[in-house]
């Protein structure tokens, strides 16, 4: 049975659709790289410097959005200042090997993509 192209349009039930549109942002699979060859916790502020073209309200957006989705924890410390670390979770750990693989594509076919989109089009 075909879909409608309505029922198509929408597919709210579509883990794709679902699982991309919240990983899939700008920031996301770049915090959790980072997190990864950390290998350790990181802080608010170390993630910052990591990644020093995220403004301060888009890392707490995407920490948090990354921590509802399972892919983070976060632990408060008991101190004045409050100290916030970062983990990844196994979720993330389990989603990393893809994040590496379309990395290592993403490093091998970049010059070519680079190429395809500054060369003329015959129209």
């Amino acid at each position: 049975m075909e879909r409608s192209r309505t029922e198509s349009a929408l597919f709210p039930g579509c883990p794709i659709r679902n699982v991309l549109a919240r990983i899939g942002d700008k920031w996301s699979l770049l915090v959790l790289y980072t997190l990864e060859r950390a290998g350790e916790p990181m802080r608010f502020g170390a993630l910052r410097k990591a990644l020093p073209d995220i403004s301060q309200k888009m890392l707490t957006v995407t920490l948090r959005t990354l921590e509802q989705d399972g892919y983070l924890t976060r632990k408060v410390w008991p101190e004045v200042p409050p100290r916030v670390e970062y983990a990844l979770t196994e979720r993330a750990r389990s989603l990393l090997p893809h994040i590496n693989g379309l990395i290592a594509w993403a490093a091998e076919h970049m010059e070519a993509i680079k190429e395809e989109r500054t060369a003329p089009r015959n129209m």
